[in-house]
């Protein structure tokens, strides 16, 4: 288990989101690269909105580790495993999925408020996400989150990253209008270099800014990490992301399978 700092520990328990410098920056390279890879030759799934002024793309793939080299060095060989295990107190760490996110300079298309447990076929509180930037990400255009809101046991509509809801007529809530009333949340975020990373529960609210820099892409690899205890959630008529529509696993199994490989097993 990767050695995690008490204060960190405790930000990622109270907030729901912590920081971690440089804990790959042996990895950035690596990383760029398979995200060239990803960019060139995207899945099917992968999904590319245009800002409305002709500026740059923003650009959202997943579930690509197993056919580029590069992410599944990185999944299986860094020390995010680790990390993982040590935020989560955790002795069995699983891949959930990885999760690219690309936004061009002056992509004018922000990243709306939203959290990812209601949109993922898994159920559990011990989860962890791991959000690399491959580029220098300043305070303003970085993501940003609702400290302590994954404590709410609220689920929120999930939505595209266009605004659209994933699920119409799902029956939940909608998420706050964080924008209109920031005062009344405690915002944090900050600024990242490439090798560090941004460490959070599913359960946090977060979003990003649009990036109108004119010069300046936002690239970001994203693991999606899970824990003891954490099962499988059928959603039955409800649209998952990912999808995962070929799993066949049951609601309340345990995660098994070639999808969902166990890269840490210390029981």
């Amino acid at each position: 288990m990767t050695e995690i700092d008490g204060q960190t520990r405790q930000e990622f328990l109270e907030k729901g989101a912590t920081v971690l410098r440089g804990v790959f920056k042996d990895w950035v390279e690596t990383l760029r690269d398979g995200v060239d890879k990803n960019m060139t030759d995207p899945d099917p799934n992968a999904r590319i909105y245009n800002d409305e002024n002709g500026g740059g793309r923003f650009f959202v793939d997943y579930c690509n580790w197993a056919r580029i080299p590069e992410y599944t060095d990185f999944i299986f060989n860094s020390p995010a495993a680790g990390i993982g295990a040590a935020l989560m107190e955790s002795k069995k760490v699983q891949l959930f999925h990885e999760h690219v996110l690309v936004k061009e300079a002056q992509t004018g298309i922000p990243t709306p408020w939203h959290h990812d447990a209601p949109y993922y076929c898994v159920d559990g509180s011990k989860t962890l996400s791991l959000w690399i930037p491959l580029d220098e990400v300043p305070r303003e255009t970085t993501l940003e989150f609702v400290a302590g809101s994954h404590l709410w046991g609220k689920s929120f509509r999930p939505q595209r990253f266009d605004g659209s809801a994933l699920n119409e007529g799902d029956g939940l809530e909608e998420i706050p209008d964080i924008d209109g009333n920031r005062d009344d949340y405690e915002i944090i975020g900050w600024a990242v270099r490439p090798g560090d990373a941004i460490a959070f529960d599913y359960r946090v609210i977060h979003g990003a800014p649009a990036n109108h820099s004119k010069n300046t892409q936002r690239r970001a690899f994203s693991l999606r990490l899970l824990g003891d205890g954490v099962k499988f959630a059928r959603r039955d008529g409800i649209t998952t992301s990912p999808p995962f529509n070929h799993v066949t696993l049951k609601d309340g199994d345990e995660l098994v399978g070639e999808d969902f490989p166990v890269l840490i097993d210390a029981g």
